[in-house]
């Protein structure tokens, strides 16, 4: 009898890409928002 991979390996580890792709995404657009609001205050003062 041969033994194959778990496909559910591959399945767990595209997820796993995939949630922190996402996250590294929401970050980066939060930490952008963040910087446009500052930039946006910023010049209202001026």
């Amino acid at each position: 009898m041969r033994e194959s991979l778990d496909q559910w390996l591959f399945v767990y580890a595209a997820l796993g890409v995939t949630l922190v792709g996402m996250l590294a995404l929401v970050i980066s657009s939060w930490l952008a928002m963040r910087r446009a609001e500052k930039r946006r205050e910023e010049t209202r003062r001026k």
